[in-house]
C-alpha cells in the first residue's frame, strides 16, 4: 500500500475477521483430513478380528494380540530411549556451545540516583522505605586503654626474664 492512501479501521477489521473465518475453516478441513486419514490407516493395518468359533481360536487369537502388543511397546521404549539420549546430547552440545561463545555482559550505564530513589524504583511508589544505613549502626564508644608503667620498663630486664623462663624448660 502506498503512503498516501490509508486503509479504515473498519475495513482493516473486516479483513481481519475474514482471514479469521478462512484460517477457522481450513483447520475444521485438516481435522477432517486427519481422522479420514487415521480411519483408512487403521482399516488397512488392523482388520476387525473374526471372532467367530470356538474357545480355543479365540485364546489362541489374543495370544497373538498380546505378543503383537509386546512388539510394539518394545518398539516404543526403544524409540523413547533413543530420544532422550539424542535430547541430553542436543542439551549438552548446547551448553558447549555457550561455554565456547562465553557470556557478553553488556556495558552498564552510570545512574545517578540515591539508595531511597532506587529503592522507590524497584518496589514501587506504594512501599516506603528510607535507606539510611547510619541510623541502623550501633553506636560504640571507645575505650581507652591504660598501659601499665612499668611494662615500658628496661627492655634488657625483660630479656633476662625470658632467658630465665627457658632455663626451666631446658633443666627439666
Amino acid at each position: 500500500m502506498s503512503e498516501g492512501k490509508k486503509m479504515t479501521s473498519s475495513r482493516r477489521h473486516h479483513l481481519k475477521s475474514l482471514m479469521l473465518q478462512i484460517a477457522a475453516s481450513w483447520i475444521e478441513q485438516e481435522k477432517k483430513d486427519i481422522a479420514a486419514a487415521k480411519e483408512a490407516y487403521m482399516a488397512e493395518n488392523c482388520p476387525p478380528p473374526d471372532l467367530s468359533g470356538d474357545q480355543a481360536a479365540l485364546m489362541e487369537l489374543c495370544k497373538k494380540l498380546h505378543q503383537a502388543i509386546d512388539k510394539i511397546d518394545d518398539a516404543r521404549y526403544d524409540a523413547e530411549a533413543k530420544v532422550q539420549k539424542t535430547d541430553t546430547e542436543i542439551e549438552d552440545l548446547k551448553l558447549k556451545v555457550v561455554e565456547l561463545a562465553g557470556v557478553k555482559k553488556p556495558a552498564l550505564k552510570k545512574v545517578r540516583m540515591s539508595a531511597d530513589a532506587m529503592l522507590q524504583a524497584l518496589l514501587g511508589g506504594k512501599h516506603k522505605v528510607t535507606m539510611d544505613l547510619r541510623a541502623n549502626l550501633k553506636q560504640v564508644k571507645k575505650e581507652v586503654k591504660e598501659e601499665p608503667t612499668e611494662a615500658v620498663g628496661d627492655w634488657r630486664k625483660n630479656i633476662e626474664d625470658k632467658a630465665d623462663r627457658k632455663k626451666m624448660f631446658e633443666t627439666s
